[in-house]
């Protein structure tokens, strides 16, 4: 496939993985997501408990953070305790004030503004934008260290209701090369076929200059072929557009931005550290994604090795993740790009053996920037200096600070 850098694969074929088409560029791949709009709700019949009781002081708003809504089901209703499917999420909430109920005497009605986490699974699971069988809500704050319990209310409003669906996200195949699995939907759409037959699933590989190609962590397309042209991009070619029955085409989309972060690794695998310096939090999480994407199994260094952290440039989260990758895996190495990837790791298997030392020079850079507050990046609360030592402590990990 040499010449094109990116390749569409099936990995679910009985002969292995087999290559649909090889293209030159694949438009709708990096996009920056839509962020979850600001909205207003109501705790009805509410009596509120901790944080909340005192936001509702009745002088003025007050940020409250991420809050659970969790389902009170009637007795001999069916449902377990904990039902996966019958609870909301509501981030980065402001309470702007309360009033007497209008529906339970001597509770409250609490007007909240933020945004809200729709879980795809749970609706269907339960119908769309249906309220789950509900005698009413215990309210959960969600802090990072543990839930707290913010009370209960008798229902809720502005949360379980029609909201307008977001407009499906095709995708191109640009200067596309058609494999045999491509060209076939292809015929079916010039005959007019079954939509089923011009149905195209694979997972996005990247191809790097040396002919290496590296399944991009978690991005796949899934859609029809709707239309095909020549490309400008080279005689032969052809650029090919699909859209989805739902959803998007492209499952697991990058921000735009990534398109630099993988032309770079096209190029070669990093000879120094600390490249990933120069990008902003969303791209730093990209270059331990192509890390991972790059990582060649190797055995452990022994346990109770060594690893040096340089952490000059450890001003965010995705940046320790950057540079630890890169102490225990030399330049471009992964060592987890989240929470439980850095447990994982750390448990042997990705390069150092489990009960290791890590020595984190400048320590007072994330000392300074890695505390307490809110990540909207993530809608949760941020991840702190104390969490990454709690995390690596709990994993057998000695860190000494310098």
């Amino acid at each position: 496939m040499s010449g094109f850098p990116w390749l569409l694969v099936d990995q679910n074929t009985d002969d292995g993985e087999l290559v649909i088409a090889a293209c030159s560029d694949i438009d709708g791949l990096f996009v920056d997501p839509p962020q979850p709009p600001v909205e207003r709700y109501t705790l009805l019949g509410c009596e509120p408990a901790g944080r909340l009781l005192d936001a509702c002081d009745g002088f003025g708003p007050a940020w409250l953070g991420n809050v659970g809504l969790d389902a009170i089901h009637p007795p001999h209703s069916g449902h377990p305790a904990h039902c996966w499917h019958c609870a909301e999420e509501l981030l980065d909430i402001t309470v702007l004030g309360s009033r007497p109920s209008v529906v339970a005497p001597g509770l409250l009605d609490v007007t909240l503004e933020g945004r809200l986490r729709i879980e795809e699974l749970a609706r269907f699971a339960r119908g769309a934008d249906k309220a789950p069988d509900a005698d009413g809500y215990r309210l959960v704050g969600v802090t990072g260290h543990g839930d707290q319990d913010l009370g209960a209310c008798r229902d809720v409003d502005g949360v379980f209701r029609a909201r307008p669906a977001p407009a499906p996200r095709g995708a191109t195949l640009l200067g596309c090369r058609p494999e045999p699995p491509l060209q076939r939907a292809l015929d079916a759409l010039a005959r007019g076929g079954a939509r089923r037959r011009r149905w195209v699933q694979g997972s996005i590989f990247s191809v790097d200059r040396d002919g290496t190609a590296v399944g991009m962590v978690g991005a796949a397309l899934g859609a029809e072929v709707a239309e095909v042209r020549p490309s400008r991009l080279g005689d032969g070619l052809v650029d090919v557009t699909v859209e989805p029955t739902y959803g998007d085409a492209i499952g697991g989309p990058r921000p735009a931005g990534a398109r630099t972060v993988w032309q770079r690794w096209r190029a070669g695998r990093p000879d120094v550290l600390g490249e990933w310096a120069e990008y902003d939090a969303d791209l730093r999480h990209e270059w331990a994604g192509v890390a991972l994407a790059h990582h060649e199994h190797r055995p452990d260094r022994p346990s109770g090795a060594t690893y040096h952290l340089a952490g000059r440039h450890v001003t965010d989260v995705e940046g320790f993740f950057c540079a630890i990758g890169e102490a225990v895996n030399g330049p471009g190495g992964y060592f987890g790009w989240n929470l439980g990837a850095l447990h994982d790791c750390a448990n042997g298997g990705w390069g150092a053996a489990p009960a290791f030392r890590l020595v984190w020079h400048d320590s007072a850079v994330a000392r300074e920037h890695l505390v307490p507050g809110y990540d909207r990046r993530w809608w949760t609360p941020a991840v702190t200096m104390d969490d990454l030592l709690g995390y690596l402590a709990d994993s057998g990990v000695e860190v000494e600070l310098r």
